[in-house]
């Protein structure tokens, strides 16, 4: 179909040489995108990276929600603390023992600057491991608390904490 002569002018109204102000935002979108990019695709080393289990298991956990707290339960309907992460890495395809003690024990401990979504987050009541919750991210875990309570997303209430990746 032919252009009429507003459609032509129309187009050379959009071929006009860009304002300083467009090639401002234009570059500092590039240089945005190019620094996102480089971020994104740069591999991470072993301690910034969650394993592959703990990323599923964070999903797992998160389709857990609203499921019941029940002391000495492992799903798939009623969890208690280490019940949930029991089922949730063991759906990921990653075995871990049955109480929160075991599985700090049987994991990598990691710093908390080295934490990602995936990690396990223990809890401690003086020296003991008291509780365990999946971390989500932002400061936050998936876990069953006690209880009378549901499975949830929580922010992190303490740093009386201890970290871990199940690799």
């Amino acid at each position: 179909m032919p252009c009429s002569t507003n459609d032509q002018s129309q187009s050379a109204m959009t071929l006009k040489p860009r304002t300083g102000r467009t090639r401002r935002t234009t570059r500092g979108l590039t240089v945005f995108l190019i620094i996102a990019l480089a971020t994104v695709s740069t591999p991470a080393t072993p301690a910034e990276a969650a394993s592959t289990y703990g990323a599923k298991a964070v999903v797992i956990a998160a389709s857990k929600k609203g499921a019941p707290y029940a002391y000495g339960a492992t799903g798939p309907r009623k969890f208690d603390c280490s019940g949930l992460t029991l089922y949730a890495f063991r759906k990921a395809g990653r075995p871990l023992p049955r109480t929160a003690e075991q599985q700090y024990r049987s994991t990598h401990h990691i710093s908390r600057h080295q934490r990602v979504p995936g990690d396990l987050v223990f809890f401690l009541t003086g020296s003991a491991i008291a509780h365990v919750g999946i971390y989500a991210g932002h400061d936050k875990i998936w876990h069953a608390p006690r209880p009378g309570t549901r499975v949830r997303l929580e922010h992190i209430w303490t740093r009386n904490t201890r970290y871990s990746r199940a690799d």
